[in-house]
């Protein structure tokens, strides 16, 4: 099964028909099917790794200021506890604590959010494939999302779609509504991050902070640049990899990643 980085900006791509929702929608088209779907979320930040378990999570709206219309948006796809139980073994096998004694590592009662659905919404808008979300430990340094990314390859032999939802370049305080083009700096941070990706330079997407010397003010803080670690961590030799909406929009970047395909 391949694996997307998804740069999911704006939680109305959900509602809107542009370039960002009909790549979306194309991509779901031309992949395989999945069997479920892990989602590792900007939005999901925990002290502790988890994984939702829930058999029919509720959309969350974990956003305010815009149209009433987005907050009546419901995506009731399934969700996978025996998926779940997967993820929490094989984080476990890799040495991870995700707690004591039975359930450790499992929310049941937590949704999913708009960086997974605002996305799976065109790329599957029956909500029919089950979803699960693994929490972003985002206190934890780059190197243990890397490594635990790499912990999730059996899934993909199983048919299970690994997302990383985020975005390459975002600084909501930098970011201006009316200006459609990229600030000179986000630009170039985000142009050095594709080409790392390209390259295969894992290290170096690792180490982001040393790659730019505004790196630190295209990533302030790492919670939707770390899931990007999660897929480029999956990315097996000589396997293809391709760039998709590859746009930066003031201080926010929607470039995409497909590894395992072509787009």
């Amino acid at each position: 099964m391949p694996v997307l980085f998804v740069g999911h900006g704006n939680p109305m791509n959900a509602i809107e028909d542009n370039k960002f929702s009909r790549a979306w929608r194309d991509l779901g088209k031309r992949l395989p099917r999945p069997k479920a779907i892990l989602c590792v979320s900007a939005h999901w930040e925990t002290d502790e790794v988890l994984v939702t378990a829930s058999e029919r999570p509720e959309t969350i709206h974990d956003f305010h200021g815009f149209p009433r219309t987005l907050f009546g948006v419901r995506y009731p796809a399934p969700g996978d506890p025996r998926l779940a139980r997967r993820v929490v073994d094989l984080i476990g096998a890799a040495g991870l604590r995700v707690g004591d004694g039975p359930g450790a590592g499992l929310d049941d009662r937590r949704g999913l959010d708009h960086g997974a659905w605002s996305v799976l919404i065109a790329m599957y808008p029956e909500a029919d494939v089950p979803v699960v979300q693994l929490s972003l430990a985002s206190r934890r340094p780059a190197a243990f999302h890397y490594e635990l990314g790499k912990e999730l390859a059996p899934l993909r032999d199983e048919q299970v779609l690994v997302i990383g939802s985020g975005n390459v370049v975002h600084n909501l305080a930098r970011f201006d509504y009316d200006k459609s083009e990229a600030d000179d700096w986000a630009a170039r941070c985000d142009a050095e991050i594709r080409r790392r990706i390209l390259a295969r330079d894992h290290e170096a997407l690792i180490a982001w902070q040393m790659l730019d010397a505004d790196m630190r003010l295209a990533i302030p803080t790492p919670e939707h640049y770390l899931p990007l670690l999660y897929a480029v961590a999956l990315h097996e030799k000589d396997e293809p990899i391709s760039l998709f909406n590859t746009k930066v929009m003031s201080a926010i970047s929607m470039t995409s990643v497909l590894i395992g395909g072509t787009v």
